[in-house]
């Protein structure tokens, strides 16, 4: 290995000058030029390979520069030689390793630091992006609202209070959707926020029946498509079951399975169905114009149509809405 081959390196060096020096030194100092090399050795290559380098200039040290030369003999003198040595490169070694040792953590915590500046940098865009398009659908709705304020008193009280309806269901599939604590399953939010439609409307005998299989994977889209999901059943709550002592509403989400790419979206329920000569695109409805917005904004075909027994209805009667739209 390339370092190894260092360590022999410094050491045959620093043997050859301390061989060049011997006759201009007084007797003694037989490591004057190792203990450079060890520190050297440790400073570029490391733990092992200066573990090495002293292992082999305390050799040589001993057999050329301490009497009797040109021997490995051991005696008191040359044992107190050989540990003030030992004790002095292993210091060396120590302290140079430890704080290369200390240098790759800091160096380690500042790449983590940066990291998480970064991070929190984008997550600060994207809370300014996400604030920005939330105001902004917050203002489309309330112009929505401001359109089918009537001329008295009582129709614009009536358009206001259905503003705040809407807005405090925009607000509880904001606490759903981004509650740290709530984990990531869009099935179980979606569930939680329709038993919340459903508390919320008071009407008994209703049940929500919630699959989800598959869910897109920007928050974005996840928040425009529970939306939607949410206007859909306000919608059924609000019409579907007039006159009725109760019913079902079915929510499914899955993948297109004749479009790769593709989810489908099928929100249905068994009540009183549309009316004859139904036409959504003259429906004055803001709930349907809410619906047909947030579809544009996925990308999405919507349709809409009389509920099928075959889907699941009681008599084929009810009202589906399928969205088809990329994932």
């Amino acid at each position: 290995m390339p370092r190894f081959g260092m360590a022999l390196l410094t050491v045959v060096v620093a043997l050859l000058l301390r061989l060049a020096a011997d006759g201009a030194l007084p007797t003694g100092f037989p490591y004057l030029t190792f203990f450079p090399a060890v520190i050297l050795t440790t400073f570029i290559a490391g733990l092992w390979p200066a573990v090495v380098t002293a292992v082999l200039s305390g050799l040589a040290a001993w057999y050329f520069f301490i009497p009797p030369y040109d021997t490995l003999t051991l005696n008191s003198s040359v044992g107190v030689a050989l540990a003030f040595y030992a004790v002095i490169v292993t210091v060396d070694i120590a302290l140079i390793h430890g704080m290369q040792v200390t240098m790759a953590r800091l160096q380690e915590e500042r790449g983590r630091t940066a990291s998480l500046l970064e991070a929190q940098t984008t997550m600060f865009h994207e809370l300014q992006h996400r604030v920005a398009n939330n105001m902004q659908f917050v203002s489309a709705l309330l112009d929505l609202q401001r359109r089918t304020v009537g001329h008295t008193p009582e129709g614009a009280l009536a358009a206001l209070e259905e503003a705040g309806r809407r807005l405090d269901t925009m607000a509880r599939v904001h606490r759903r959707l981004h509650d740290p604590r709530s984990g990531d399953d869009f099935g179980s939010h979606l569930d939680g926020l329709c038993r919340d439609m459903l508390a919320a409307a008071g009407i008994p005998g209703v049940d929500c029946r919630v699959t989800v299989r598959a869910a897109p994977q920007s928050p974005e889209r996840l928040l425009t498509l529970a939306m939607l999901i949410v206007e859909a059943l306000t919608n059924s709550l609000k019409h579907a079951f007039a006159g009725r002592d109760g019913g079902t509403v079915t929510i499914d989400l899955r993948e297109d399975p004749d479009q790769p790419g593709q989810l489908h979206l099928l929100v249905m329920d068994d009540g009183v169905g549309l009316p004859d000569g139904f036409d959504a695109q003259r429906l004055p409805s803001l709930g349907w114009k809410i619906i047909q917005s947030l579809a544009s904004q996925l990308s999405g075909q919507l349709t809409h149509g009389p509920a099928d027994a075959a889907d699941g209805s009681v008599n084929g009667t009810g009202t589906r809405i399928d969205l088809r739209f990329p994932a």
